[in-house]
Order: C-alpha cells, then structure tokens, then sequence
C-alpha cells in the first residue's frame, strides 16, 4: 500500500484527482492509509497502468521531467538487438540516462564472478525515493529476466535508506538476502547470466509491450542456469548435499520449485547429487592420503559402507582400489 500511497502523492504533485485510477484498481481511499496495507500485483498492474498514461509519465513523478507513454518501451527497443544480456543491460543503462538525468544506472562485473547493478542519485528523489529505487530495479530485473527468458535470482538487494515498516514484504519483488542503509541502490546476481544470448526478437518484444506491467511484480519462473547453480552449491557447500530444502534455501527457492525446475530442464537433484559426490570423491582419492572414512564423510556420506557401495555403483571398483590404481606407475610403452 506504501507504493500505492506514492502513486496517489505523484498525482497530487500534478495538482490531478487520483480517483478514476483507484476505482480501475478497485482500491477504495480508506484502504490507502492502512499502514501494513497490501494489494494485488493485478491491482498494481491495473493502478499504474491507468496512472501512466493519465499522467502521461511513466515514470509516475520520479523525475523532475515526465517520460511520456512508451518511453520504456523505446529503451528496450534499443536493447533488443543485442547479443547477450550483458550488452542489453549496458545499453538500458546507457540509455537510460539519456531520458532522464535524475539517476544513473551502472552495471559492474567484480573478478569474483558476481554483477552488480547499482544506481547513482543525482538529485534529492524526495517523498517518491523509494517507489523510484524499487521501480527502476524492478523493471531492469523484469525485462532481463524476459529477454533471456529466464529467471535472474538475486544475491543480494540494497537500499539508501532505513528499513520501511514493510520491509518484509521486499521478499516478493527481490527473492533473496536484503539490506538497508546501503549506500546506493543495488542488485547482485551471478554474472554467468549476463553471457546468456537474448531468446525475444522485435516481434516478441511488440506483443510484450501490450502488457509488460506484469514483468515488473512477478518473478519470472524459469532458470536457465539452475543447473550449474546447483552444481556449484553442491560442490562448495557439502552440507547442502543432504537435504533439498536446505540446498532450496540456499538458492532462495523453495523445496517444490527445485525440483519442479530442475524437471524441466531435464535433470534431477538426486543425479546431481551422485555426480557432486562422484566428483567430490574421485578428486580426494587422488589428491590426499585421507582414510575412506573420512573421504566418505567430505563426499556428503553419513556412513563408510553407503560410501563404499555408490563408489562401486559408479566406478565398479571399491575406493580402495581405485586409489590403488591410479597411483600405480603405467608400464612403459603403456
């Protein structure tokens, strides 16, 4: 309801009465000053839709100058050519500033493999601060979640700002660790995403334009890169080998989505789980002198014996033995 407060403040700001746009949205004015208010992502389709073009600003009074109707849709039309999401992010952001001055938005890659989009304010936002930050990041993550048709989990979202009263409810629009006080706004997310070829083409892009309020409240579902998440979660944190809600809360999922989506991208937990620990094994059999108890227990095996019976299920051969034999010299001419 905060947000639809904000809606309500830009009219005001434009000396307009808000009332044709909260009957749209079947939001009644004595809703609006519930503190811990809620409403629909539909409603909030339907209220900002209406706003837009009666205010002709998409931008809902963020800016000191409007963005007419179809501004965004401009800035994806300028992104929709290219080749991967990172030159498609890079392009919005450029863009971006061209239409408004307000705030810039930048895109940034750390060597540790994690991206960040981060936005730079160049003037006090005022009341509508918040509504601005959450929008604009919201629609960036929405359309690049549309363009690679794929969900773009988060790492992490930051805000300049104290923590609202409804600051659980961040959880909807960015799944994932949120912090407040931040010094800039920001998302992160695994940079891997940003090498993913865009799937839309100009076609595409003109039917998602007949409605892309959705894309900017409702996480898309799909995850292109599930797979190699799982795989490298698996790989560096052998505890979540053990339990899928474990290794769903650790990829910000729940338990039923993980596994509902590793389906459709033709794999399954438990496949990757025997792979994780195969590979987990195989390299300790190699590469140290631990007892197989122990490289049991680093594979993610609570005991000796179930350890010892997979490893015979993968390899045909016991770990003893496969140790014994890849240490052995080859004879020459072998």
């Amino acid at each position: 309801m905060a947000f639809v407060r904000a809606i309500v403040q830009a009219y005001q700001q434009r000396r307009l009465a808000p009332g044709a746009a909260l009957d749209k949205a079947q939001i009644t004015p004595d809703c609006i000053h519930e503190p811990l208010g809620h409403i629909t992502a539909l409603q909030m389709e339907l209220l900002s839709d209406h706003a837009m073009r009666e205010l002709d600003d998409e931008a809902l009074g963020w800016f000191e100058r409007r963005l007419p109707w179809g501004s965004y849709g401009m800035l994806a039309r300028a992104s929709i050519s290219s080749p991967t999401l990172g030159v498609a992010l890079q392009r919005w952001c450029r863009h971006h500033a061209l239409l408004a001055g307000d705030i810039a938005l930048h895109l940034h890659t750390a060597e540790q493999g994690t991206a960040t989009l981060e936005i730079t304010e160049h003037r006090d936002l005022g009341v509508l601060r918040e509504f601005c930050l959450v929008s604009t990041l919201r629609n960036a993550i929405g359309l690049s979640s549309w363009f690679i048709d794929s969900r773009l989990p988060l790492l992490g979202a930051e805000f300049p700002f104290a923590a609202p009263a409804h600051a659980s409810d961040y959880a909807v629009l960015f799944p994932g660790p949120t912090a407040f006080g931040a010094a800039q706004a920001a998302l992160r997310f695994d940079a891997r995403y940003l090498a993913l070829p865009l799937q839309r083409d100009e076609a595409a892009l003109r039917v998602m334009l007949q409605r892309a309020l959705p894309l900017t409240v409702r996480q898309y579902r799909r995850d292109r890169l599930l797979v190699q998440r799982v795989r490298h979660a698996l790989a560096t944190a052998p505890e979540a080998l053990h339990s899928a809600d474990t290794l769903a809360a650790h990829l910000h999922v729940s338990a039923r989505t993980l596994h509902r989506q590793l389906k459709e991208e033709g794999a399954s937990l438990q496949a990757l789980k025997d792979q994780a620990r195969h590979n987990k094994a195989t390299e300790l059999l190699h590469r140290t002198d631990r007892p197989i108890k122990q490289v049991a227990q680093a594979a993610g095996f609570v005991s000796e014996k179930s350890f010892i019976r997979a490893f015979k299920g993968w390899t045909g051969q016991s770990p003893a033995d496969f140790r014994r034999r890849a240490r052995t010299p080859m004879p020459d001419g072998e």
